[in-house]
Parts: C-alpha cells; sequence; structure tokens
C-alpha cells in the first residue's frame, strides 16, 4: 500500500515538473502567443476573375486600443493644415504685388524728382555729401534712390532689375558723361543683371536730342521709356513722355513748404525780375521798359551781365526773398520758354508771368507751345505776347484788393501741388504699365 501512493507521489511531482517547465517556456521563450482578445482581423481586398472580394485577414500585430482615435486626431490635424496652406495662398494671392525700381541720380534734375515730385528722403541731409541714398515706397512700386559724386558705375549696390537713368544731355561735354552711364547699363543688360530700363533726360534746349536715339528700344535699343524736359516733338506719351523742368536744385533751391503767412500775408512788391540780361535780347527789352514808366521802382530788379552757374548764400536768400515778397514773377523767354524761374514762383505763390513765345530750335511750334506740359494742366499763370503788355497789366495789379491776391495766391500754390502729385502718379503708373505689366 505504502508502495502504491509512493508512485502516485512521484507521478504528480513529475506532471507538476512538466507544466512548470512547459509554462517557463512559454513565457520566456514563446512571444507569439495570440488570444482571441488580442487578434487582430483586418480585411483585405483579393482579387478574383468575378471582381474584388473582401476577405478577412488574421494578422500578427499588437492590438492599439487608441488606434482609430490617433487615426481622426491625425486626419483633423492633417485637414487644418490643408485649411491653413489654402488660406495663406489667398492672402498671398490678394496681396498687391510690390516692385523694386532704382532711381541713379546722374544730373540735378534727379534731386528735383526724388525730393519735389516723389518726396521722398536723402541721407545725409548735407547736400555737399559725396554719397546720398534714399527709399520711398509710391504705389505699387518701392523706390531706391542714389545720387552724388561718389555713385560711380559698378558701385552701386543693384538688387533689382529695373532702373530709372537721370542725365543731363544739354551740352556736348554732359553729352559724353551721359552716354558712358547708358553704355554701362547697356553692359549689365547683356549680362541680365538689368531688364528694364528708363531715362529722365535734361534734354536740349532747343529739343536737338538726336544722340540719344539709338538707345531707345524703338530704334533697336534698350531704354524703354523716356521722359524728356521741354516740347520735344519726339512726346507721343507711349514711350516718349514730356518732363517738368523744375526748379534749380543744382543752385541748391530748397523745398518751400507752403504756409498760411505765405497766402496771406501783403507783399511789398507788384513784380521781381533777378537774372542775367544779355545783349538784344527780350531780358533787356523787359528791364527798359520797366525803366521807362517807372515801374521798376514797384518791382525787385536785379540785373547782372554775366551768367553765373552756382549762387551764393547771400544771393539764394535775397532771391528767395524776391519771391516771397512779390505778387508777379517776371519769365522772360531764354534759349528756351519754359525756365528754372517758372516753377520757383510757383513754390513761393508768385504768379508768373510768362512770355508766351516759341523759341528758334527743334522744339515743337504746334498751338499749344510753349510749355505744353504746363498748359496741359491749367497753369494759372499770366500768359503775354509781347513785353509792351506790362505797364497795363501792373497797373491792373494796383487795383486788386487784398482778398483778390489772397485767393489768387492761394490757388497757385494748390496748383502746384496738385500738378507736383500728377507727375508723380504719372511716372509711377508709367513705370508700372511698362516694367510690370506681364509680371
Amino acid at each position: 500500500m505504502k508502495k502504491h501512493h509512493r508512485k502516485i507521489f512521484i507521478l504528480i511531482v513529475f506532471v507538476y515538473v512538466v507544466f512548470s517547465l512547459y509554462a517557463a517556456y512559454n513565457v520566456f521563450f514563446n512571444t507569439k502567443v495570440i488570444t482571441r482578445v488580442h487578434r487582430v482581423v483586418k480585411k483585405i481586398t483579393v482579387a478574383t476573375s468575378g471582381g474584388g472580394v473582401v476577405a478577412p485577414y488574421i494578422g500578427d500585430d499588437v492590438w492599439n486600443p487608441w488606434e482609430d482615435e490617433q487615426a481622426n486626431a491625425l486626419s483633423a490635424l492633417h485637414k487644418q493644415r490643408e485649411a491653413f496652406r489654402q488660406y495663406q495662398e489667398r492672402i498671398d494671392k490678394n496681396r498687391p504685388k510690390r516692385y523694386k525700381v532704382q532711381i541713379w541720380g546722374k544730373a540735378a534734375i534727379g534731386l528735383y524728382l526724388w525730393e519735389h515730385i516723389l518726396e521722398g528722403p536723402l541721407n545725409p541731409t548735407d547736400i555737399q555729401a559725396q554719397w546720398r541714398e534714399g527709399e520711398i515706397q509710391v504705389g505699387k512700386i518701392d523706390f531706391s534712390f542714389y545720387t552724388g559724386p561718389a555713385v560711380i558705375q559698378g558701385h552701386v549696390p543693384l538688387d533689382t532689375d529695373s532702373v530709372v537713368l537721370v542725365l543731363n544731355g544739354r551740352e556736348q561735354q554732359k553729352i559724353s558723361y551721359a552716354t558712358r552711364w547708358l553704355q554701362h547699363v547697356q553692359t549689365l543688360m547683356q549680362f541680365h543683371a538689368v531688364n528694364r530700363v528708363a531715362v529722365v533726360l535734361l534734354g536740349s534746349e532747343r529739343c536737338t536730342n538726336d544722340w540719344i536715339s539709338p538707345y531707345l528700344r524703338r530704334h533697336g535699343g534698350f531704354v524703354d521709356l523716356l521722359f524728356l524736359v521741354y516740347d520735344s516733338p519726339w512726346v507721343n506719351d507711349k514711350d516718349v513722355f514730356q518732363w517738368p523742368l523744375g526748379v534749380a536744385t543744382y543752385r541748391q533751391f530748397p523745398v518751400v513748404m507752403p504756409n498760411s503767412h505765405m497766402v496771406s500775408s501783403t507783399r511789398p512788391f507788384l513784380c521781381n525780375f533777378l537774372g542775367t540780361v544779355y545783349n538784344n535780347s527780350s531780358r533787356e527789352t523787359l528791364m527798359g521798359i520797366l525803366k521807362q514808366t517807372g515801374l521798376d521802382k514797384e518791382c525787385i530788379t536785379t540785373g547782372r551781365e554775366k551768367w553765373l552757374p552756382q549762387e551764393t548764400v547771400e544771393s539764394l536768400r535775397l532771391y528767395q526773398t524776391a519771391l516771397a515778397q512779390s505778387e508777379l514773377t517776371l519769365c522772360p523767354v531764354g534759349i528756351n520758354t519754359e525756365c528754372y524761374r517758372i516753377y520757383e514762383a510757383c513754390a513761393y505763390g508768385s504768379v508768373p508771368v510768362v512770355e508766351d513765345m516759341v523759341t528758334p530750335g527743334g522744339c515743337s511750334a504746334a498751338r499749344s507751345s510753349p510749355l505744353r506740359l504746363l498748359k496741359a494742366a491749367g497753369a494759372p499763370f499770366i500768359f503775354l505776347k509781347d513785353w509792351k503788355e506790362l505797364p497795363g497789366l501792373l497797373e491792373k495789379e494796383k487795383m486788386m484788393s487784398q482778398e483778390e491776391r489772397t485767393e489768387r495766391r492761394r490757388k497757385l500754390l494748390e496748383w502746384y501741388s496738385s500738378f507736383r502729385q500728377q507727375m508723380k502718379d504719372r511716372f509711377t503708373e508709367v513705370l508700372e504699365e511698362t516694367f510690370f505689366k506681364n509680371s
């Protein structure tokens, strides 16, 4: 009996050891145990001759109870990112496109363009500085301006392929200098550093500007636009536009800000003329008439026999004072009818009295000339065909009331401000249309 119990005990121990070893094996060596709870059934498409049949597939992947939530979260995040991307695209599409244009001022009229027309700043403010520059936004264009003796070929930091070159073509020496700059820009175009070019040109007072013709695109050149001073017959408002002469910036004539005193003050003089008087000229005739009638005592008149390219500090002050204290500024013709004095008088609210006569040369002789640009803009000037009309005009001036003079002065200052704004708009619109229409 004892022997029988012992066999049973040994058998139980043996079975226990076997199950223990089996359990240990499953725990430490068999990692692919899959229970019903951990099975993942996946559907796959099995191609058959009759079409696609969906059949269950029992995979070996471990079940993730948050799989659906994570998938939904990822899908939502993707949709948010896509919606934001589309929103950014709409913003970029609706945002006005901006363009860059550099202006290289290699003639004094560049300062009239920049400071008086575009109203751009200049740094440094010292007018004697060798290098001056500034930036301004007008319309869709970001303008940058460079001027001064130190602005030389190859040393302007070019950050755009669109350039406006301001040049002087009045005399042969100036033309030679201007030609070198045009050739420099032509080289830049050959290397595709510059693709669009406009020129603002102080042309010949006799409108003889044939030297620049080969550079115009219409004649096989590279200049897309030409803004030309004086009543040239070339002006077509397509690729050649008339540009105002402006004030004598080369003589440091400043930007004048109108004020109430300038409008309403009582001015002690009827008229002024300060300038060079040439023999056998219209100016000599004017001065003679003033002296003969005694009207020179009611006007500020100073004549000199020799033209001086630069004003002294004192002569500039006297000239500005004469403009500010006179009701009228007398503007006799020189080589051309258009002169700096006209614009300088407007700046101070002194009405220009203009000799309405076409001068010899190649300028337009149409009915709208001379001063075609100013007349088209409705300039409130007094036009005389002969200086013999001046005494009668000045007698009428004496009869005007202060209120009438104040109102006339106000209209002149408003017109001049409006005229400069028109030139600003025209300049930028023409550049946008020609340079960037297809951009």
